[in-house]
């Protein structure tokens, strides 16, 4: 639905593949994961759940460095948009 066909199918499924390695990847995220199960504000959980995508997707773009960089960012964003505006009303 993001890009209007299933044309950019495959490239899609690669960027997602990409990000899920990231999380597996990822020297942070038992730390991050572990620091959910303690006392936090509802802004402190909110950047802990960006940080934890935004590494994903920063070791999925060192995979990707030869896709087309719109297609990419345009699923990096949309991916990213609901954790962003968690921490909107946050940032001063």
């Amino acid at each position: 639905m993001l890009f209007g066909s299933l044309a950019p199918l495959k490239a899609y499924i690669y960027v997602i593949l990409a990000h899920e390695l990231g999380h597996a990847e990822d020297v942070e995220l038992v730390d991050l994961s572990n620091l959910l199960d303690g006392p936090l504000t509802v802004s402190e959980q909110a950047e802990i759940r960006l940080r934890i995508e935004e590494n994903a997707w920063r070791y999925a773009e060192s995979l990707l460095f030869d896709m087309d960089p719109v297609f990419l960012r345009t699923i990096i964003d949309e991916s990213l948009f609901s954790y962003r505006q968690a921490i909107e009303p946050h940032i001063a």
